[in-house]
């Protein structure tokens, strides 16, 4: 596996505007992973030395090797940085307390980036009928974050300040960044609730999960199980309605490819690492992964090697168990 990474970092090589002796080495590295057999050893050495622009066919063949080794730990190296979890040593909070809903994608966002981040955070989940969790405060919805005492509201507000007390010296990403974690929010979260609810069992699935995983009694599980998932049915094709969505899962896989497409390549949007943007997507998508709405996305469009590679780069929860 590692030595077709290395094989493909050498192929950007090639392909990626490096310099000539770089494409040199590049391809005679290629050449070198590719003719192993002992038969065609002296016709290899000499395509090496050609490459290289060597005299001697036994230095070229130690070069390539060196150039291979680098490959394949360059590969190594970045997929290494890729999970490297940020620390910050001037934010240090002594209480971090998140107010939600298990399935809620807004929810999952912040959680998204505090796991990502290394915050430890405790959970209180709202039960959604009564909401009693939340009544000492007059924002009523979810999710609400409160850091050592303080109220913070909104998801990406939530995550924008706490972006700027992990990194002081920083202001809030523009620009690409910027525009796509708008488009989570304005688009890609309305997609959601159309394909989770689009059939009477993909609504019981959800409201399985959302019942199993929520703060429910015995009676309020029952009642929003099967009630719920009727209701959400139904809503599911107001909102289709309301979003201009004629075709659910059509408009669900648009959607992924639209951010594989803004990917261009890269690993992350953030490049080697994962940005904002990145971990919007990761988190509002996070809740359906293993539903079959998620689970017909991975299969019928490209976003699963990304959507994996996020699963590593975030890591285990940051969650602190009661």
């Amino acid at each position: 596996m590692r030595r077709v990474n290395g094989l493909a970092t050498l192929s950007r090589a090639l392909s990626c505007g490096g310099g000539a002796v770089e494409k040199r080495l590049a391809q005679a590295a290629l050449v070198s992973t590719c003719s192993s057999s002992s038969s065609n050893s002296h016709i290899f050495s000499q395509k090496l030395a050609e490459l290289l622009g060597l005299s001697r066919p036994s230095l070229a063949r130690s070069v390539a090797g060196t150039m291979l080794f680098s490959a394949v730990a360059s590969s190594l190296a970045q997929d290494a940085h890729a999970k490297e979890k940020p620390t910050s040593e001037k934010f240090l909070p002594k209480e971090v307390v998140l107010y939600q809903y298990e399935a809620c994608p807004f929810c999952n966002k912040v959680k998204a980036f505090l796991d990502y981040n290394n915050i430890p955070y405790k959970i209180v989940e709202v039960n959604p009928i009564n909401k009693k969790e939340i009544k000492w405060s007059d924002y009523k919805k979810v999710p609400i974050l409160k850091v050592d005492g303080e109220q913070i509201v909104d998801s990406s507000d939530i995550i924008d300040k706490l972006f700027l007390r992990i990194n002081p010296d920083c202001s809030i990403p523009d620009g690409e960044e910027k525009k796509w974690r708008e488009w989570v929010d304005n688009h890609l979260v309305h997609v959601l609730s159309p394909n989770i609810y689009r059939s009477t069992s993909e609504a019981l699935e959800s409201f399985d999960y959302i019942t199993t995983h929520g703060n429910f009694s015995f009676t309020e599980r029952l009642v929003a199980k099967y009630a719920g998932a009727a209701a959400m049915y139904f809503v599911s094709k107001k909102l289709k309605k309301k979003h201009n969505i004629t075709d659910e899962r059509a408009a669900l896989y648009e959607a992924a490819e639209t951010w594989v497409d803004a990917l261009k390549g890269r690993h992350y949007l953030g490049g080697s690492k994962p940005n904002l943007a990145d971990l919007a997507v990761f988190g509002v998508l996070r809740p359906i992964r293993y539903l079959t709405s998620g689970k017909d996305m991975v299969e019928h469009t490209h976003i699963g090697e990304w959507y994996s590679r996020m699963e590593n780069a975030v890591g285990e929860s940051a969650r602190i168990k009661e």
